[in-house]
């Protein structure tokens, strides 16, 4: 996937193609557009609409927005291909209705509106790239920080949880699973949904469980998918404890050696014939075959934790040092940049 100017007719590719058109102007503007988007979300506009065309009056009464500034930003939005505007009633589009409203199974509202914490982190990026110093976000969240940050992860989970379980095999007898750094619990909840004999525990940090309890509450999955608050990196992950172990997300907080270790402590953890999996944004070797989102996640994990992203050659190399045997890595079908890499743990022959 790559981010960037399309050009809508021949002249405007001749232009695109003849390096004239000053396209760096309009990746400078690309986070005036985004803040747009954010702000409608946050304010209410697209919930405003959800009962169908409304004047922008109307929609201004609705979010207590300023009436003239309120028609400038659903403009801005109908070109943007967000709304849809018909003799001065504005609609939703069939994908903002799909993914921006609030009550829609799957809806990614709480992680635009994320958007306003990482953007508070995005603000520390000239002095990350002058002295190295990454945020570490972990550590200085306030609570409402935290409550935000985990609202905004459950809500992009939902695709790639559910693609994960059904294309990754686990063992046929799998019982017990661990989700390290899992938080909100989704990635085990479609897990369990899909093995009916499987239960979960999900290890989090203590602040992570308090704000994440009640989103894994509402899956109605009782005692099968259950917290344990606790630090990955420093607990007792125990011994032949689990079937399944996964990480999701987690090993671009942690430098090389941090992540060889936890691999051999969770390959410990596994029963013999178990599976562990890590899914991941994933690197790519070459910057110059590298995508926007590989390249952009592998800097943005720089600054807000201490490392970025990893090769599929790293992460199996982990697995193979822990006495693993590496599958074949798993790209997520609707966005490649993401992917899982799974290793088994080799029951001992007699």
């Amino acid at each position: 996937m790559r981010y960037g100017l399309v050009a809508e007719n021949p002249i405007e590719w001749a232009l695109l193609a003849s390096g004239i058109a000053p396209t760096p102007l309009i990746d400078a503007w690309a986070a005036a557009f985004s803040r747009a988007l954010v702000a409608a979300t946050d304010i209410g506009v697209f919930e405003a609409l959800k009962d169908g065309s409304q004047p922008a009056s109307a929609v201004a009464d609705a979010c207590g927005t300023d009436p003239r500034a309120t028609e400038r930003l659903l403009n801005l939005l109908v070109a943007l291909r967000h709304l849809r505007e018909r003799d001065g009633a504005y609609s939703l589009t069939k994908v903002t209705r799909r993914w921006l409203l609030k009550d829609e199974p799957g809806a990614i509202r709480d992680f635009i509106i994320m958007k306003l914490l990482e953007w508070r982190w995005t603000e520390q990026l000239d002095d990350f790239v002058r002295t190295g110093q990454p945020l570490d976000i972990h550590r200085t969240m306030s609570a409402d920080d935290w409550d935000l940050y985990q609202r905004g992860m459950r809500a992009q989970a939902t695709p790639i949880a559910d693609q994960a379980a059904r294309r990754i095999t686990l063992p046929s007898n799998a019982r017990d699973m661990l989700d390290i750094g899992g938080s909100h619990g989704y990635f085990s909840v479609a897990f369990c949904r899909r093995h009916p004999g499987l239960r979960a525990t999900v290890l989090d940090l203590p602040e992570a469980v308090s704000k994440a309890a009640p989103l894994l509450a509402r899956e109605g999955m009782g005692d099968r998918v259950v917290h344990r608050a606790g630090n990955a990196l420093t607990n007792d992950l125990g011994e032949d404890a689990y079937d399944f172990i996964f990480m999701m997300s987690l090993v671009h907080h942690f430098d090389d050696a941090t992540n060889r270790d936890l691999t051999r402590r969770a390959a410990r953890a596994l029963r013999p014939g178990g599976l562990m999996v890590i899914g991941e944004v994933i690197r790519h070797p070459s910057p110059e075959k590298a995508n926007v989102i590989e390249a952009f996640f592998d800097f943005y994990f720089a600054l807000i934790s201490e490392s970025g992203t990893w090769t599929f050659e790293e992460m199996s190399g982990w697995q193979r040092a822990a006495d693993l045997r590496p599958r074949k890595p798993i790209r997520f079908p609707f966005n490649r940049s993401v992917g899982f890499q799974a290793a088994d743990k080799v029951a001992a022959t007699a």
